[in-house]
């Protein structure tokens, strides 16, 4: 059993096809049939059931399609590893972020890190701070910025606080409480008694505002909800209720009115990388935003 095989198989399934994976793999079609058809002899299963139409899994394949990504992944990080031992950073570098990041610029820090080390894959996925948290325990993702209550723990992860801030509440220009607010902080009772926008239940960026309301004692009514701070801040724009967001975020946003909250919801924004296993691209990365990897 070969890597290049392995490579192929994982090329098949993920272009559902032999030519596609092919062209992928930048070899010919044919070439690429024979080490598969190969590999299917040597494990003695067919691993792909080949139609006119269209090229499946088998129940074989299946079983056999995350140990091929793994071992093609353990081969990768041995190179990596390797490299390293001679000052040369390459491999991949798998990332996660929450869409409301703001205490680093990073676009730019991937600009940095990219020139620094062109032989790095960078990869970049976006989420809620807690599926975040479980891809980077499960080694899908080297690391990932968070934006979290301060009491939040996971196991299985170290984290480096980035910044510390409060929540603001953000509402339509001609709302009632935009000339309220700008007298002084608002209540969490008077912003109680309004209709809210909010992320969905259950996840880090809607708990920090039930958090809040709840040990006050205080219900609060959300009648929209959304996955994404672009579609909030287009409903509180358009007068369909009001939000709460971090301070550092909401400045990046125009016509709306950002108002102060006594008392608000905190948030703390983190970035969290395995406890046991971190690719010297991963190491690299920290490295460069002056993070000590033993924290």
């Amino acid at each position: 059993m070969e890597l290049q095989q392995l490579r192929y198989v994982v090329a098949v399934a993920e272009t559902g096809g032999f030519t596609r994976a092919a062209e992928r793999c930048h070899v010919v079609q044919s070439a690429l049939s024979h080490q598969i058809a190969k590999l299917e002899k040597e494990l003695g299963a067919r691993l792909f059931d080949r139609t006119s139409r269209r090229v499946a899994l088998t129940p074989a394949g299946e079983a056999f399609l995350p140990a091929a990504r793994q071992s093609l992944e353990a081969a990768e990080r041995a190179a990596a590893e390797v490299a390293a031992t001679t000052g040369e950073i390459r491999g991949t570098l798998a990332l996660g972020a929450i869409s409301t990041i703001a205490s680093v610029d990073l676009p730019r820090l991937l600009r940095d890190f990219h020139t620094r080390y062109p032989q790095v894959r960078i990869s970049m996925t976006a989420g809620r701070s807690e599926l975040l948290v479980e891809e980077v325990r499960r080694g899908t993702l080297d690391l990932a910025f968070l934006g979290v209550t301060p009491a939040f723990r996971a196991k299985g992860v170290r984290s480096h606080t980035l910044a510390r801030d409060r929540h603001v509440v953000m509402v339509a220009p001609d709302h009632p409480l935009a000339q309220e607010g700008a007298q002084e902080p608002l209540e969490l009772a008077r912003l109680a008694e309004e209709t809210f926008v909010d992320f969905a239940a259950g996840s880090h960026a809607r708990a920090q505002t039930e958090e809040i309301f709840a040990a006050a004692g205080l219900h609060r009514d959300v009648a929209f909800e959304a996955s994404h701070w672009e579609f909030l801040a287009g409903l509180v724009r358009n007068g369909m209720g009001i939000t709460l967001l971090p301070s550092a975020f909401v400045s990046q946003l125009s016509g709306v009115c950002v108002l102060p909250v006594r008392d608000g919801p905190q948030r703390e924004e983190r970035l969290v990388w395995s406890a046991t296993r971190l690719t010297p691209a991963g190491a690299a990365f920290l490295r460069d935003l002056g993070v000590m990897v033993g924290e």
